[in-house]
Parts: C-alpha cells; sequence; structure tokens
C-alpha cells in the first residue's frame, strides 16, 4: 500500500512543476492533490515557498517515485 507524500514548494514553483518534480505525477493527478488539500488552489498559480502539500495515496500508486537511471556516458 503506497502512503500519502508531503511534498514541499520551492521559490517559484508551480503545482504541476512541483508534482512532476518530485512524485512523478502528470495533469491527471492535479484535481486529486486540489481536492486533498483545501485551500491550495487559492494559492495558485504560484505557490509560495515552502507550501506544503499533501499528495493522497491511491491503490494504483507505484510503490516508489524513483525514476529510471539515465546513463549519459558509458
Amino acid at each position: 500500500m503506497a502512503k500519502a507524500l508531503r511534498l514541499v514548494a520551492l521559490q517559484g514553483d508551480m503545482l504541476d512543476q512541483l508534482l512532476a518534480r518530485e512524485a512523478g505525477l502528470g495533469p491527471a493527478d492535479l484535481a486529486r492533490v486540489r481536492d486533498a488539500n483545501p485551500g491550495l488552489a487559492a494559492l495558485e498559480p504560484s505557490l509560495p515557498l515552502g507550501t506544503a502539500v499533501i499528495v493522497p495515496a491511491t491503490a494504483d500508486a507505484p510503490a516508489s517515485t524513483t525514476l529510471p537511471l539515465i546513463q549519459l556516458w558509458s
């Protein structure tokens, strides 16, 4: 079972950027995250520095958010 994630916004982060960078999520997940964080939509488009965003766990979420290794040189 996947756990809920707690993400923290950096200076100038937009919600979609934060979700993509930290959790590997896309535009289809925005509504679910906004529903789990009341008042978050009022802070957009650019989230204030240090804003905590909870990403709720789902049954179909991957167990790990580890991205595949990309090797530039061999």
